[in-house]
């Protein structure tokens, strides 16, 4: 048996980690601006979260969701805490799909519509639900295309205003990051904008913070930069720093209904250590805090070398930088691939892409300053290489 080839794949062997740090399997260390695509939240093999996971396993891994697991319980009372949401209830799930998938049935559930607003250019995951209000047809099967979904522009409030208006409007689904789409941001007034709206018509509004939020963003959610709050949210990717696990955030207003959500492996006892762990590493080292400082500090560096690019009469390389904290894009007059392969293969760095010619950097929200300068180097150099 041969693996089934869903991806194309760098010719690297990834065997080691350590904060922001990876190692092949030839000893070569790599500068990791990526994260695993934005998994790694924490660092690699934190100490912290190598003895609770380790300390977790040796008791016990796994058992039912048909018995009490207190780790659940804890998880959402310092999740609560940590976030500012805790009068909210939590389900424990395994993925960023598997999220969106079953806050898009609760919406449905709970009001009774199928229709769906979601953004032009949103990801929101690959299966059944999540992939319908994906916006890109080349992943969407057949069986998945029902007809439940309108692809709205972000930030342009009045198309979204006239959708609203209609009155059947089940959910409306956001990125106030967008991730696969560009690392474009909403705006504070367009997002206040929707909430109104989805209020008055009687809409929910669910945020995916699967990657712009657990601290990304430098706030523990991105749309705390926006003025809202939203009715359901969900969350993965750096909620357990690797381990599979995701999360959907749901409002005081919703009631459970026994069998209507459910989950065998969700909140399992190994995946709460992770996420405890987790919880406790970014409390005691202030990471959100540094993924803002930091994450400010790399976008002014990028923005400079543009700068410095267009003084030298060059075409510039770097067209825009846009983000916030540690999720970046950087807008490039070329390829990607034209900058990502030399960076990977000659300078050892590893960031991720969007689009054709986006670089996008999800690094540790543990990156420090002097690893954020090394990484304006390595990019320097190849920059300077392909106008040289």
């Amino acid at each position: 048996m041969k693996l089934f080839d869903v991806y194309p794949l760098f010719d690297v062997n990834i065997v080691k980690g350590k904060g922001c740090r990876v190692w092949d399997d030839r000893g070569q260390e790599y500068l990791d601006l990526y994260g695993g695509h934005a998994v790694i939240s924490i660092g690699h093999s934190h100490p912290h979260y190598i003895e609770k996971v380790t300390e977790q396993l040796s008791r016990i891994g796994f058992y039912s969701n048909s018995v009490i697991n207190r780790l659940q319980v804890q998880l959402a009372e310092r999740l609560g805490r940590i976030s500012g949401y805790d009068d909210y209830q939590l389900f424990l799930i395994n993925s960023g799909a598997e999220a969106n998938e079953n806050a898009l049935k609760l919406a449905s559930f709970t009001n009774g519509r199928t229709r769906v607003l979601s953004c032009e250019k949103a990801f929101h995951g690959r299966t059944s639900l999540a992939v319908e209000v994906t916006n890109n047809p080349k992943i969407i099967a057949p069986i998945n295309a029902n007809n439940h979904v309108t692809y709205l522009p972000l930030n342009d409030l009045p198309r979204w205003e006239a959708e609203l208006k209609k009155g059947d409007v089940c959910a409306v689904i956001l990125e106030c990051i967008q991730g696969v789409g560009g690392i474009k941001l909403a705006t504070a007034e367009f997002a206040q904008g929707l909430q109104r709206l989805c209020r008055q018509h009687g809409t929910i509004l669910i945020c995916d913070e699967i990657q712009c939020g657990y601290g990304r963003s430098g706030k523990f959610f991105a749309h705390q930069w926006l003025g809202i709050r939203p009715d359901i949210i969900t969350v993965a990717k750096g909620i357990a720093n690797g381990f599979p696990m995701g999360a959907v955030l749901i409002g005081p207003e919703f009631q459970p209904v026994y069998g209507q959500l459910g989950t065998t492996f969700g909140g399992n006892h190994l995946a709460c250590a992770a996420a405890l762990a987790v919880l406790d590493v970014m409390e005691d080292e202030g990471l959100v805090e540094n993924a803002h400082l930091v994450g400010e500090y790399l976008i002014e560096r990028l923005n400079n070398l543009k700068t410095e690019q267009q003084k030298a009469g060059n075409l510039p390389i770097i067209q825009d930088v846009r983000g916030r904290g540690m999720m970046i894009g950087i807008d490039l007059s070329c390829p990607h691939k034209d900058v990502r392969q030399p960076l990977i293969y000659d300078q050892h760095c590893f960031t991720g892409c969007a689009g054709t010619n986006i670089l996008r950097l999800l690094p540790p929200l543990c990156l420090s300053k002097d690893e954020a300068d090394m990484f304006m180097d390595r990019l320097t150099t190849v920059l300077n290489e392909r106008t040289s």
